[in-house]
């Protein structure tokens, strides 16, 4: 995203209203497109939309996340409380 740094100097992805995404809408998608970063625009503060650099992966999903599991022990046991308090 485009980085923005605050008064104590921490980086934040770039926020711009709604009225100044209207206004510049193109510069801001011009800035997307050759940084990759993305823009989040907000409403009355709250972040709604978020402009990406479009990705084109047409892999099939199943094809992404093959390879992805890596120890899979006993799947057909059941899960007990332990279980899932210990993945919380």
């Amino acid at each position: 995203m485009i980085m923005v740094y605050d008064d104590g100097k921490n980086m934040h992805p770039k926020h711009v209203t709604k009225s100044q995404f209207k206004a510049k809408a193109l510069e801001y998608m011009r800035q997307v497109e050759t940084s990759g970063e993305s823009v989040v625009i907000t409403d009355r503060g709250r972040p709604t939309v978020e402009i990406r650099r479009y990705r084109s992966d047409q892999r099939p999903p199943l094809e992404i996340l093959k390879g992805s599991v890596i120890d899979f022990t006993a799947p057909t046991e059941p899960v007990g409380d332990e279980d899932w308090e210990a993945a919380s």
